[in-house]
């Protein structure tokens, strides 16, 4: 039996996590399943956005300051993005399928991910890739999927968003949130 060996270069992983968030949108826009299952399914894309979030924080963004022309402004509105959509995210999760507000604020975050998600993909990794050598891209892409794992599950809208400081405090916040996502049988 042949497996095959899953993309690790950062852009191929970055653009994984967003083909991914995608597919919850289209299960949450479907309006099929009962409120319990939009509960489960608005938890785990915020958990993900949640880590996909710091970990470009901790390692995308520092690359394009470091390798692009114009790489400190781009990331700078790359960050202020996910503070916006963190906001969004940490109101929605005290609120159930039913509530007033749940679903405009659905609706929002999930048009505010796609533009974030093209701008992403139209303009910051296509320079990514032709400014970056294949192996710190493999390198960057190992990175993202470690700090990934090691990532909080919930938004943080006023945690810090810049290393070094954001490379200390995301793993307490990612150990608070696993034991209250454990305590509140949250599954992310």
């Amino acid at each position: 039996m042949t497996t095959t060996k899953r993309e690790t270069d950062l852009i191929s992983v970055i653009v994984d996590d967003h083909r991914a968030v995608e597919g919850v949108f289209t299960e949450l826009e479907s309006g099929t399943g009962d409120a319990q299952r939009r509960k489960d399914l608005v938890d785990h894309v915020i958990a993900e956005l949640v880590r996909h979030s710091v970990a470009e924080e901790q390692h995308m963004y520092p690359a394009a300051r470091k390798h692009l022309e114009g790489g400190d402004e781009l990331a700078d509105h790359e960050i202020e993005e996910h503070s916006e959509a963190e906001k969004v995210m940490k109101q929605l999760e005290r609120l159930d399928p039913g509530d007033d507000g749940f679903e405009s604020l659905l609706a929002n975050l999930m048009t505010d991910i796609r533009h974030h998600i093209e701008d992403e993909e139209q303009d910051l990794l296509p320079k990514l890739r032709a400014a970056c050598p294949p192996e710190e891209l493999r390198d960057l892409g190992e990175k993202v999927l470690a700090a990934k794992e090691k990532a909080p599950t919930r938004p943080h809208p006023g945690a810090p968003d810049r290393p070094p400081v954001n490379l200390v405090l995301d793993r307490g916040a990612a150990f608070v949130d696993k034991i209250r996502d454990t305590l509140s049988g949250r599954h992310t």
